[in-house]
This record gives C-alpha cells, structure tokens and sequence, in this order.
C-alpha cells in the first residue's frame, strides 16, 4: 500500500474531481459522510456529547459537514471555530452557512477566548488542521491543544492530528493534538510510523472517500506500507523437484564467550526461514552449546577460545550473516576488517558488525553491493551521526544507502527497511518484541531468506514481515512482558502458515 505526501494527496484530489466531473465541495461532502458514518456506527444510542473543533481550511470544512450531519440525525454536537486566519477556504464558508440555517449555536474562538466546560464522557472531533499545515501555530492555539490533551474525552482526529507537520518539523510532546484515534482518508501518512510523530496517534483507520483508482495504482510514491498483501507477492514458494541444495548455504558468523546464544537465536532464524543449509563460525567456546542447541545446524569454530580472531573457513556459501555477539576486541576488529577485504559474498551485517563499522567507517567502501545493515536506533546513530529528528533521520538513511549501495533496515515499532530514494513500512510486531535477541532473529531470517535466491531488499522486506508477524503470534501464547527472543523463533512457520492462507 502506497503512502503518499502532502502532494501526492493533493493531486490524487485534483484528478478525482476532473475524472469524476465534480467539485470540492461535492468531495468534502463524501468524505465527512464517511467520517460521519463511522461515527453513527459506534455511538448509536450514545448519549456522549459531541465537541466539534473546526479550523477555517478544508479540515475544519470536514469537522462542519460532520457537524451537520450528526445534528440532523439527533445527536448532541457542540462546534467551536477556531480562527487561526483572516483567511476562510470556499468550501469552509459553504458549509459554514448550511450549518448556521439549521439554528445551530457556533462559537468562534481567538486567543482571548476561554476553552470551553465540556461534560464528562464527551468526545472531541479535532478538524483544526490538516495535512497543509506549514507555518508554526499560534501560542493561544497550542493552548487549544493542551486543554483538549488533558480533559478525558475521547479525541477523534480527522486526516491527521492538528499540530502534527507531515514532513519538516516535529512538535514538542504538547504542541499538538494526542488523538485516542484517527480517521484518515485513502491512504496511510508517514507520519503515523515515525517515533516522533507517532505517539500523537493510539490508533488509525483509512476511510474510502473514492479517490480516482487509476491514479493511486500508477502515481510513483517513495514509501510504501507493507501489508499481508505486499508479502504475499514477495514470496516464493518452493518446487517440487528440489533439495537442500536448491535453497542455499547460509554461514552465521559471531559469537564470544559468554555470548554464543546470539548466534542460536540467528542460526534458528535462518534454519526457520527456509535456507537449505546453515553453518556457524564461532571461537572453540560456541562449539558444545551450538551443537546441542541446534541439532540441524553445522558449526566451525576459530582457533581462539573466547573470541574470533581468524575468520577462515573451506567452502562458498550463499551469503554470511556477521556480528551477532562477535565482541568488538582488537583482535575480533582485525579479522573482521581482513574478511571483508577479501570477500564477495552477499552480506548480513548486525550489532558488533555495525558497532565495528561505526568506529572504522572506511571499511564501508568494502562492502558487496547491497549488503543489508540492521541497526537498532543507537546502532544507526553510531554510524550516521545524530539527526535533528526522524524525518532528517530518514534523509540520512537514504543518502548512506545512496553512497554505499546498500540495504539499511532501521529496526523500531515499525521497522522501515530503506533501499536509496524508497522505505518500506512494517507492518507487523509489537512491544513485546523489545527484548534481547529479537534482533538476533531477525538477522537470521533476512540471511536465511537471501540463501533462498531472495534479492537483498527483498529478503528484508519480506524478512522483517515474517519477524514481525511471528512476534505477533507469539504474543498471543505468552503476552508482551514474557515474551522472549525463542518465543519468535517457535513462531516463524505459523507466520509463513498464516502468510499462506
């Protein structure tokens, strides 16, 4: 599913009214039903008093056609307007008029305005800003936000909370509007992924407000969000006339004393994700727990006890997975950057790997094309440099991509894997997942799932799909606080069970 910017929803909207010979205003209409709709469907018979706040653009037209509507079917709706401008959209002084012919009471607020004594279990529609907003908001209109963060309504956000910029700047913790949920219209916004701007939103649901199809299949987009469906296409499925041969050699490389159980976790992610065969490369101290762990899997060890010092092994493997509990010693720095300079193999990079990477940054030159890094936000720091928000930290991420010709998966509540100019959005996990060793896990799907023929940006796109939906099972069995990194592991065939049906 595509997610688009604040351009390419207005010109989704701009080609929907000259296909569909209709006007604005006709579109407004439709989509406030659908928001109306939605909300008739929950609050029959509700007697919940209903706070409308409306800005003077399009957004706030939505909130007075929605005021309409609700009124004209019984419900008890309050609107308030706030005038942030002298400026009022054509379509907002439309619909402002049908609603005063119905005698409703409308009061408009400015900054000398009192926020109004709402009623207790009252729910608020916040329609004050939409996607367009640019410019900074006003301090008596963040006070709007705050008194409405800190009653106990129920806040419905429409399109996207008020405050909330879709691509520039990130508010403060209280300079926008926390909404318990979203309607939003056709597609999904970036905003609600992201760290900083995602926690303005519990939840979100898209609304078909009918949207010109053909555009929204052919228009280009950067980002794409990755549903069942997306999966689904990536994946490829197994022939009858085959053998272990046919589904690749993977080599895990990591491990240290005291840390061998990241290499399990790996090993049992890459043997679960469907690679045909798997080899570990660890110091002499991972060869007992290794083999006993992991029965199916075939371990080579260093001559060192504790640590890897001399990556050496006797056969070509279909990609490596390195770093999962390698350590970062002198010695281990050294092998690593002596194997890289002789390899040519398709790469998996994780922790240690990355910590490396980050600390000898001329070994990234070294790197095969596309090989796929899979940090976790401070692991992603170390090798980028700080950023001044997420959505500087995604113009980072694409230009290392650009330069190193390299997959980066950024790991968080929903993973973005990032391949040059495009991201891919998760969709699946949980925070149950936040636990020692899920990242292990992951390592060993994306590397299995390369051994396979998969591409690079696939195998982490669909890799980090399978993690997730894993996670998600495994949730279920064991709840989010009890939850471990194996639990995960147990749960990879469901997901590609569930993938399948």
């Amino acid at each position: 599913m595509k997610i688009f910017n604040a351009k390419e929803i207005y010109d989704a909207d701009k080609i929907t009214l000259k296909r569909q010979s209709i006007n604005a205003d006709a579109l407004m209409e439709r989509a406030a039903i659908q928001i109306f709709n939605w909300l008739h469907n929950y609050l029959k018979d509700s007697k919940s008093p209903i706070y409308i706040f409306c800005g003077v653009g399009n957004n706030g037209g939505d909130g007075l056609v929605v005021a309409r509507h609700l009124i004209q079917h019984g419900y008890k709706v309050a609107v308030y307007i706030i005038n942030f401008s002298e400026r009022r959209s054509k379509e907002f002084l439309t619909n402002l008029n049908r609603l005063e012919k119905l005698n409703v009471y409308i009061t408009n607020m400015d900054e000398f305005s009192s926020f109004p004594q709402l009623e207790e279990k009252a729910i608020i529609l916040d329609a004050i800003f939409g996607i367009g907003l640019e410019r900074d908001v006003a301090p008596w209109i963040l006070n709007v936000f705050r008194e409405i963060n800190k009653s106990n309504s129920f806040v419905i956000s429409v399109d996207i909370p008020s405050g909330v910029y879709m691509n520039h700047k990130v508010p403060e913790v209280d300079e926008a509007i926390k909404c318990n949920h979203l309607l939003s219209f056709q597609v999904p916004k970036l905003i609600f992924f992201l760290p900083n701007t995602g926690v303005f939103l519990n939840s979100w649901e898209l609304l078909d407000i009918g949207l010109d199809q053909e555009f929204l299949y052919n228009a280009p987009s950067t980002f794409q969000y990755v549903a069942k469906e997306n999966a689904l296409a990536l994946y490829r499925p197994r022939e009858k006339y085959s053998h272990k041969g046919t589904y690749g050699h993977s080599l895990i490389i990591g491990g240290s004393y005291g840390k061998i159980g990241a290499v399990i976790l790996a090993s049992k992610g890459c043997l679960h994700s469907g690679s045909g065969l798997a080899t570990a490369f660890v110091p002499k101290c991972g060869y007992i727990p290794l083999q006993t762990a992991v029965p199916e899997l075939m371990v080579l060890t260093d001559g060192n006890d504790l640590e890897i010092d001399n990556i050496n092994f006797d056969f070509t493997p279909s990609v490596i997975g390195i770093g999962v509990g390698m350590g970062t010693s002198d010695n281990t720095v050294k092998a690593f950057s002596q194997f890289l300079k002789n390899n040519t193999i398709p790469l998996v990079i994780d922790a240690d790997g990355l910590n490396i990477l980050s600390r000898n940054p001329e070994l990234l030159l070294l790197l095969p094309p596309q090989t796929v890094l899979t940090p976790h936000p401070k692991e992603l720091e170390r090798i980028l440099g700080r950023w001044k928000n997420d959505f500087d930290k995604l113009e980072k991420v694409k230009q290392f991509s650009e330069k190193y010709d390299c997959v980066v998966v950024i790991k968080g509540a929903h993973t973005i894997t990032i391949y040059k100019d495009n991201g891919y959005v998760n969709s699946t996990g949980n925070p149950g997942m936040a636990t020692g060793g899920s990242g292990d896990v992951l390592t060993g799907i994306i590397s299995g799932l390369i051994a396979q023929g998969y591409t690079a940006l696939d195998a982490a796109v669909l890799g980090v799909f399978l993690h997730g939906r894993a996670g998600d099972m495994a949730v279920e069995q064991c709840g989010m606080s009890a939850m471990l990194a194996t639990d995960i592991t147990t749960h990879i065939g469901k997901a590609y069970l569930e993938l399948l049906s």
